[in-house]
């Protein structure tokens, strides 16, 4: 019987790395990576990020996905959602004939059109039992590149709902990750969770707790994020918190401790260890491009901050709210944004992009820049370059530039 299902990939990183490369790589950051990760060019001191961009995860879904082209040139292969939420990336893999199938609620509607002749690729945040279920009976060729990160959060989740605990869910109940995540819980019997996006959610949360509002509210607020028949009296009387693995992680810890005074408050400090359980879910990866952001903006000195990444993109969403309360921060998904007197940007908070005029002052500016787990660096070196062209300076004179030092190219 043929293999249908590969979780390692294909033996084929040799065959796909040079497009790898060609694609997604970028001498502009190269050399400011090889160069104290900075340059001053044209009155632009550039300061990038320690960590960001592709993390492991990423780059091993971006991998296997033109792996998979290659090992099978004439089938038809599918796309279960965007395989990581980059536009840049997910129009590639386009053109290579990877059809990316719509989002929908049920997957009986999303892989209607598959067939067991065909190769689905499911993508790094994972999917749904109920996708996987339809896709097994199916019976086609699955490429799973579901990060371990991920993987990591469900084995906690089927720990706390098969003893018992109701999953809370630090993350959007929307996100393709956070659903996947929560209906691992509803593979138990009597299973359940719930998902708060933020500390506001998880205050009210508390406050039915601690007996101060009436479930019909929570049942109301969180009718769509939350399992079937779930029941405040019932369902909060023991939980187990969880994350979706790109949140901020200093809101997690917040949540976390929110909801651990209410358990306390209502039941009493020696009742907490068969009521509450909490487990640090956040990726590494997304710890470690937060914490490098946390040093830049200590560090001060930052005129203005660039985000580079997706919109739909959690991580990157999280980096940008990190910097907004600290100085002008735009959040783009790649240069087409930059103009040289307007940026077109998605601030934090909101569904949709703004204009923003005035942007890059006249002088010498200070321009921090960061990107999300799931931004290449041919993005971020893009965006670098239209930022030197606004200041009539090109590539070339920022690789002419071997530490942080002046050059005037108007």
């Amino acid at each position: 019987m043929p293999e249908t299902y590969f979780q390692r990939g294909f033996g084929l990183k040799a065959e796909v790395g040079g497009v790898l490369v060609r694609s997604y790589g970028s001498a502009v950051v190269d050399h400011l990576k090889a160069n104290g990760f900075e340059a001053v060019v044209g009155g632009l001191h550039l300061k990038l990020a320690r960590e960001f961009g592709f993390c492991y995860g990423v780059d091993r879904a971006v991998e296997y996905a033109y792996e998979t082209r290659r090992r099978f040139p004439d089938r038809r292969i599918f796309l279960s959602g965007e395989i990581i939420h980059n536009p840049d990336v997910n129009r590639r893999l386009q053109e290579m004939n990877i059809v990316i199938l719509p989002d929908s609620t049920d997957p009986r509607v999303r892989y209607a059109d598959v067939r067991a002749t065909d190769v689905v690729i499911l993508p790094a945040f994972g999917v749904t039992v109920f996708d996987r279920a339809v896709l097994d009976a199916k019976g086609c060729v699955l490429v799973d590149t579901t990060c371990g990160s991920v993987l990591n959060v469900w084995k906690m989740v089927h720990r706390y709902a098969g003893d018992g605990f109701t999953v809370v869910i630090h993350g959007k109940h929307y996100h393709e990750e956070t659903r996947a995540t929560a209906s691992q819980a509803l593979t138990h019997d009597g299973g359940r969770y719930v998902c708060v996006r933020n500390t506001a959610e998880t205050d009210l949360l508390c406050a039915f707790i601690r007996g101060d509002v009436p479930a019909e509210t929570i049942r109301t607020r969180f009718a769509a994020a939350s399992s079937p028949g779930f029941d405040p009296d019932i369902h909060l009387a023991r939980i187990g918190l969880a994350n979706q693995t790109t949140m901020l992680m200093s809101e997690s810890l917040e949540v976390e401790a929110r909801l651990r005074a209410a358990m306390r408050d209502r039941y009493g400090e020696s009742a907490l260890a068969d009521r509450f359980r909490a487990f640090d879910t956040i990726c590494s990866a997304t710890q470690d491009r937060q914490d490098a952001v946390r040093a830049m903006l200590e560090g001060g000195g930052l005129d203005v901050m660039i985000v580079v990444g997706g919109y739909n993109s959690s991580n990157t969403q999280a980096l940008a709210g990190m910097c907004t309360p600290q100085l002008p921060t735009y959040h783009i998904d790649g240069a087409h944004c930059l103009a040289a007197d307007t940026i077109r940007h998605r601030p934090v908070g909101t569904a949709t992009e703004a204009t923003a005029a005035g942007w890059l002052p006249d002088g010498t500016v200070t321009v921090g820049l960061t990107a999300g787990a799931s931004t290449p660096d041919s993005v971020v070196g893009m965006v670098v370059e239209r930022l030197l062209v606004l200041r009539g300076c090109s590539a070339a004179d920022l690789l002419a530039t071997h530490a942080p030092a002046a050059s005037d190219c108007v």
